[in-house]
């Protein structure tokens, strides 16, 4: 929250620094030439259907079973409250976004994949990047080996 609050008043700031009529003579200049048009196609977020998209990383794919594990989970609750909760609360918005219900948003592999390999999936994942955008702080990498991400990922299933 306090990081938002410091971002807001500095676009504040940018903002009022840029308006505002100025005393100095005006100039004439000659526009800038447009920039050339890019090529490459850019992908967007809206453009990647959240449930279908895997990610950047190891996990090609993951289903559950359809009990959940609850020893798996618990192990995966130390890990989160050991090394997540810093940024993510399990029932709301902080830092980064709430992991509950983060199934109906994502596919198991995406989150596996966001856990294990946060850097390049800011980087180049669509999705990533705009969840980057929106929270203005990228996932903290926290070297977390597979089997502790899965035990994570199958915890968020208990999250109610």
């Amino acid at each position: 929250m306090k990081l938002k609050a410091f971002l807001f008043v500095g676009l504040i700031g940018v903002m009022a620094s840029c308006g505002g009529e100025s005393n100095a003579p005006a100039t004439e200049s000659k526009p800038a030439a447009a920039p050339a048009q890019e090529e490459a196609v850019v992908e967007t977020s809206a453009d990647v259907d959240p449930m279908e998209n895997v990610g950047i990383g190891p996990i090609d794919e993951l289903e559950f079973d359809e009990e959940i594990d609850e020893a798996l989970a618990a192990s995966g609750k130390e890990v989160f409250e050991a090394k997540c909760t810093a940024c993510h609360k399990t029932n709301k918005r902080y830092i980064g976004p709430s992991p509950q219900g983060i199934y109906e948003r994502r596919n198991p592999a995406w989150v596996m994949n966001m856990i294990l390999n946060p850097d390049e999936m800011v980087a180049e994942d669509p999705i990533a990047k705009a969840l980057l955008a929106e929270y203005a702080s990228p996932m903290a990498n926290q070297n977390l080996t597979e089997d502790e991400a899965r035990a994570v990922v199958e915890y968020f299933r208990t999250i109610e």
